[in-house]
């Protein structure tokens, strides 16, 4: 190796070659180097460069339009939502209205009813009390005619004989003929 490279130095060294030679100095030929790779990556490459920036922007302005589409699609939806919810809302207080004004006139239709329940059942309890006293008096009055009719029949049994019985049917006979005799 020693010997290539020993070679490649002393080509900088020939006489022969006059104005054209080779440079030596590495630090000198790679700025050369990299300036006329860099002009020609530059020249040729610009196209190709340029066409993958125009496409990398592309893409970025779809993804931008895309997310603006999506952006105002959101909002829409989220506009929509806070429509249905105030609907929604409206819709849950009337109901909540209505279910109290249902629940007042529930209750007051259950007032009603049980209050006239309670004068149904008093004027049944008074009915029945009436019925109740009206039988009771009728039981007595019945009581009361029954002891004064056996009482009579008693008395009658006891003082009843043949001499008044015979004449109870004389005037009975006399009552009769005298009602014969005003029909004639």
């Amino acid at each position: 190796m020693k010997n290539g490279t020993d070679s490649f130095l002393c080509l900088g060294h020939w006489p022969s070659a006059g104005s054209f030679g080779l440079n030596t100095d590495i630090l000198a030929t790679n700025l050369i180097n990299l300036i006329v790779v860099l002009g020609l990556l530059i020249f040729f490459g610009k196209g190709v460069l340029s066409d993958l920036l125009d496409n990398r922007k592309q893409r970025i302005l779809n993804s931008i339009r895309n997310s603006e589409e999506l952006r105002e699609g959101a909002i829409e939806q989220l506009e929509k939502a806070r429509s249905h919810l105030r609907k929604v809302e409206i819709e849950a207080d009337r109901f909540r209205v209505d279910g109290y004004s249902e629940i007042e006139r529930k209750k007051k239709n259950l007032i009603d009813s049980t209050y006239k329940a309670l004068e149904e059942l008093e004027n049944s309890k008074n009915e029945t009390l009436n019925f109740e006293q009206q039988k009771a008096s009728t039981q007595v009055r019945q009581r009361v005619f029954q002891q004064a009719l056996q009482k009579a029949l008693g008395i009658l049994k006891s003082h009843l004989n043949g001499e008044f019985h015979l004449r109870i049917i004389v005037v009975n006979i006399a009552i009769l003929e005298a009602r014969e005799e005003g029909k004639n």
